[in-house]
């Protein structure tokens, strides 16, 4: 009898409310860690911009809607937010802690979890320099400061004379990008000036990084010997989710992105310093469009994959987009392709003023090994790695992101409406099919 009580109480604590209500408090939990990772990367932002940047980001249409349902993203996402805060002040224990969880969750996390290793490595390797870039830029100011015993007038009060003992000569530039990250050969120099100094920081400070980021080699360690055991990195259908060499969903990534963060991208005056900055360089820059674009082209083209789930399941709006646009002409997809690039261009241009430059080829980097490998186009698989950005982005202008939350609020409206308004049936299957993202 108390058996069957315990099993009827378990019952109950699995009943479809209690199970959705999980995603709920998951939410809440997710919108303090936001708040907390914002005010750790920008500590001078104000608390109420904070707040409307948290606000924002917790309305995000793939994270949103899916609040409302029993899915695995609301947990994944937060324990990622969890793993990052946790990186960010230095406790890299529990930050490796919750990157095993977070694989637990999602397999494709563990990418994640080392792109996290990967900026407490940035940080801990580049603090020192951007230290000693702060304390050369102050003497530099103090030497033009300086007056001459030879000049016939006297220094005003209140100049300061900064000793120049103690200070090193680096050949490198501070670790943020400047007001204008350029794609110009200073920039391209500029990051293998950034690599040298971390592999040399690396060999001065390895048994610092060997005990701090040991935790996480460990668990890379268990999920290497998982997916030897498994034999592949999913749990479920192994055959419907096989690693195929899909470039086209980065390009996918990358317009999905810019197009839920349009006031950042799509205004005049940033499209005209991103050509700016990205032909200062001519005639390479002529030659590096054409790399790039062709490189586009040959993803969507040779590397652009119809999962049979894509092509067949109606109730996703990727099925819509697949054959009412990237499909309405054979031409249509290489046409997009400019769109693509431009996207990838504005988000890398943006993140390069406010994070270095090994930051930021470490994020394309992990973007690529996470989503290359997966058939299915899932924009629900964009959300970590579209947060990573909107995080690190540094733009703070209360109109964009005011612009941004109505964007939110009209899309997470209309999928509201048509997942309670617009059921279907299918006619080889029983029960009510509702639209999802």
């Amino acid at each position: 009898m108390i058996w069957v009580q315990r099993i009827s109480s378990f019952s109950d604590l699995c009943s479809t409310a209690i199970l959705r209500s999980v995603n709920g408090a998951l939410a809440i939990v997710c919108s303090i860690l936001i708040y907390e990772i914002i005010t750790q990367l920008k500590p001078a932002l104000d608390r109420r911009k904070a707040a409307l940047n948290t606000v924002v980001l917790s309305l995000y249409p793939l994270h949103w809607f899916f609040t409302y349902l029993y899915y695995t993203d609301v947990a994944s996402l937060t324990v990622f937010l969890a793993m990052y805060l946790t990186s960010l002040k230095k406790n890299y224990f529990l930050s490796a802690l919750m990157g095993a969880l977070a694989v637990c969750i999602r397999q494709t996390n563990i990418i994640w979890m080392l792109f996290v290793a990967c900026d407490g490595v940035i940080d801990m390797l580049l603090v020192n320099r951007q230290s000693v870039g702060i304390q050369k830029s102050d003497i530099s100011i103090a030497e033009k400061n300086r007056i001459s015993p030879k000049d016939n007038f006297s220094a005003k009060p209140g100049v300061r004379r900064r000793k120049m003992k103690g200070t090193q000569d680096v050949p490198f530039p501070t670790v943020t990008g400047g007001n204008e990250a350029t794609l110009s050969g200073s920039h391209l120099s500029g990051l293998f000036d950034e690599f040298q100094y971390i592999i040399i920081q690396a060999w001065h400070l390895k048994w610092e990084l060997m005990v701090s980021f040991t935790p996480f080699i460990l668990v890379l360690g268990a999920f290497v010997s998982f997916v030897y055991w498994n034999g592949s990195v999913v749990l479920g259908a192994k055959e419907a989710h096989a690693v195929s060499p899909h470039f086209a969903q980065t390009m996918y990534f990358a317009m999905v992105s810019a197009l839920f963060s349009a006031p950042f991208h799509f205004t005049l005056g940033h499209a005209t310093a991103l050509l700016r900055s990205f032909f200062k360089i001519r005639p390479l820059s002529f030659f590096l469009g054409f790399v790039i674009l062709t490189a586009g082209v040959l993803s969507v083209h040779f590397f652009s994959i119809a999962h049979p789930y894509l092509l067949a399941d109606n109730r996703h709006y990727p099925f819509y987009i697949w054959r009412k646009v990237i499909n309405a002409h054979q031409l249509m997809k290489y046409f997009l392709v400019p769109f693509y690039v431009y996207s990838w261009l504005s988000i890398l241009h943006i993140l390069g003023k406010a994070r270095s430059r090994i930051w930021v080829l470490a994020y394309f980097l992990a973007c690529a090994a996470v989503l290359v490998p997966t058939p299915l186009v899932e924009f629900r698989y964009y959300t970590i790695p579209f947060f990573i950005f909107m995080l690190n982005s540094g733009i703070e202008e209360i109109s964009k992101w005011l612009l941004i939350a109505i964007l939110y609020v009209v899309v997470n409206s209309f999928t509201m409406y048509m997942f309670l308004f617009r059921s279907f049936e299918w006619s080889h299957e029983s029960g009510v099919q509702r639209f999802i993202w």
